[in-house]
């Protein structure tokens, strides 16, 4: 099917919002629907839009006006966003305001500033370090039993539920005795995060049992009820977990958060934390069981290393395991795409956009542009090394975590744990998959495999 012409006068014209080229619909329904749907294969409908229509495409969004923007430029212009005209909390709140309300994604300008400074408290290299720590014996614990001979594991929910418990313990506080003592909340935990992530995407949004959006709001209900419980224990007492410290962080002038600031925080970084974090281990040991030359690199620096503990400094020594790491989210970007909404006009690859547009920017188009990465849909770590660094050809080419104002707060931490739990998981295991086997991906909201990824494990030690 043809697409729309696009016909300018002049090639030095500031062209017009209708003038952006635009797929028609029925063009655009084969490809999601062919891809198996929208949450599925995102990818590809983006990279059509791209290499048929070019850097800027309007889009379909009933009464909005709505553009992707495309490549490191437009990532650029977007996230860094020098001239403050991109809000964040506009489009999230469409998104997910219902079910994660006043998180940190969800605010712009100087609130967005003064909750950041005091959220920071809890992500400091000092602290950082001390979590670390705390997570040594969970994770070596957590993953004790998986190589028990009983047949495949299945990574997914076998991470979600480390993660998990290393979320309670690091930033709740919760006990390995509460964790362990089977009153069910643990778990609940899991279902209602699960249910929150997947309600922010659904399309009818209403308050029915059986719905999803329903169990995403009860979800939050729950989490809510679980966090307000510990709040007066957390004011009263001296903790280090992150609960604990967002209570007492206080500003230059003594400020503090609101009780139900301090609880909408904490649902908020304990779902980014742990379903991010899950999404990355889950497609890395894919990758390294693709790829035993790279599982055994990793392992090899591991065991020098010489202590099965090691501290957060230590960690940053894997070289090996943070390249394989940073490619993987560059194949698998937990976050495909990044919404904004212009408050102010601005003019993009010789198009005027209007104030008021949606402007959706694609970790997962612009991580596998032919233009910034060499063969990028190959798994190749040492791209990120310091001889080659394709990372570093434009400032913007590489985003997992975001960029400018809104770069992801608990970025370190993030890397520090996925290091510690693969460092542990190469020392006592080796694991492969099914040959020939490749992993079904559901890209959106967040990354994760839909069949939970079966591996098998080998007990080293």
């Amino acid at each position: 099917m043809s697409l729309e012409p696009l016909t300018i006068e002049s090639k030095d014209a500031l062209r017009s919002f209708d003038q952006i080229p635009r797929m028609p619909v029925s063009r655009m329904l084969r490809i999601v629907l062919s891809s198996g749907g929208g949450r599925m294969n995102m990818s590809n409908n983006l990279n059509t839009q791209y290499r048929e229509l070019g850097p800027v495409v309007r889009q379909i969004g009933g009464p909005f006006k709505f553009v992707n923007m495309f490549g490191p430029d437009a990532n650029r212009l977007v996230l860094l966003d020098r001239d403050g005209m991109f809000s964040a909390q506009r489009p999230w709140t469409q998104i997910m305001g219902n079910i994660f309300p006043n998180g940190l994604l969800l605010k712009d300008g100087t609130d967005h500033k003064h909750h950041r400074r005091l959220i920071h408290e809890a992500f400091k290299r000092p602290v950082l370090r001390e979590y670390v720590e705390k997570m040594n014996p969970i994770v070596a614990r957590g993953i004790s039993n998986w190589g028990d001979g009983s047949g495949p594991l299945l990574a997914f929910p076998a991470f979600k539920q480390l993660t998990l418990n290393l979320a309670a313990t690091i930033f709740v506080g919760t006990t390995e005795t509460e964790i362990d003592s089977g009153d069910g909340r643990p778990q609940q935990m899991n279902v209602a995060f699960e249910d929150m992530v997947a309600a922010s995407m659904s399309r009818v949004r209403l308050r029915i049992p059986g719905l999803e959006f329903y169990r995403g709001l009860k979800g939050r209900e729950f989490m809510v009820e679980f966090l307000r419980d510990r709040l007066a224990d957390k004011q009263t007492g001296s903790g280090h977990d992150m609960f604990s410290r967002l209570v007492r962080s206080r500003n230059e002038h003594g400020d503090r958060l609101a009780d139900q600031e301090t609880i909408d925080h904490m649902v908020f970084v304990m779902m980014a934390a742990h379903d991010t974090t899950t999404s990355t281990l889950t497609s890395l040991v894919y990758e390294l069981a693709r790829h035993p030359d790279w599982q055994q690199r990793i392992r090899e620096a591991s065991f020098a290393l010489a202590t099965p503990e090691p501290d957060f400094d230590q960690l940053a020594e894997l070289h090996d395991l943070t390249h394989a790491m940073y490619e993987t989210i560059r194949l698998y970007p937990p976050l495909p795409v990044i919404p904004r909404i212009a408050t102010a006009g601005f003019e993009f690859e010789g198009y005027h956009v209007p104030a008021g547009t949606m402007c959706v920017v694609a970790p997962i188009h612009t991580h596998r542009m032919t233009e910034w990465w060499s063969s990028p849909d190959d798994f190749d770590p040492d791209r990120f090394s310091p001889g080659r660094a394709e990372h570093e050809r434009h400032t913007h080419s590489w985003i997992p975590f975001g960029g400018g104002p809104h770069m992801c707060i608990g970025k370190r931490f993030a890397e520090s744990q996925v290091r510690l739990i693969i460092h542990h998981l190469v020392r006592r295991y080796r694991w492969t998959i099914p040959q020939g086997y490749r992993m079904p991906v559901q890209e959106a909201p967040i990354s994760k495999p839909t069949d939970g990824l079966p591996i098998t494990l080998e007990r080293l030690t």
